[in-house]
């Protein structure tokens, strides 16, 4: 429970400052913590038995990533509404079957984003519009490929990793 905050940061997505909260044990702490709207990912999966999956610079960490299609909740956005419109603009698909696959926490340690999974089927595909700072390519492999991907470390991307987990039953 948070008593006092002081942001030290207001950005387009993310607000950052320093917090007293109390714990549950009573006691009283300053802590740095980073508040995120929450976001949602999708594991899209066609009749073969494949996997859209993308690989994505991120210059955060100054590189490629492999990764499910994903993105933040918009102000007041349901979770599988954030999902349909993430997969349609980053990859041009759409669904007709989605199942909830539960949630993922990035970083409890200093940041609150909370991020819903979802499994899409039944696949139609259109035009993908990434926005403009979204440099991915996309591309389809087997979920079994991707789950040695995860074991090897090729994926460290954790929506992705937890995705690949919680659906790896489907094959």
């Amino acid at each position: 429970m948070t008593d006092t905050q002081a942001d030290v940061f207001h950005g387009r997505i993310i607000r950052a400052g320093t917090e007293e909260v109390v714990l549950p044990n009573g006691a009283r702490t300053r802590i740095d913590i980073v508040r995120h709207p929450g976001a949602s990912a999708v594991l899209a999966l066609d009749d073969e038995g494949r996997a859209c999956i993308l690989r994505q610079y991120r210059p955060a960490l100054a590189g490629w990533l492999w990764e499910v299609p994903a993105g933040k909740k918009d102000a007041g956005e349901d979770a599988e509404l954030t999902a349909r419109r993430e997969l349609e603009e980053e990859t041009g698909l759409t669904a007709s079957q989605w199942q909830p696959l539960g949630q993922v926490v990035t970083a409890a340690g200093f940041c609150d984003e909370v991020i819903d999974l979802f499994l899409a089927r039944g696949l139609s595909h259109g035009q993908a519009q990434p926005e403009e700072h979204e440099i991915l390519e996309v591309h389809w492999r087997p979920l079994a490929e991707l789950l040695e991907w995860a074991d090897r470390g090729e994926i460290t991307d954790s929506k992705t990793l937890a995705a690949l987990l919680r659906a790896r039953h489907l094959i």
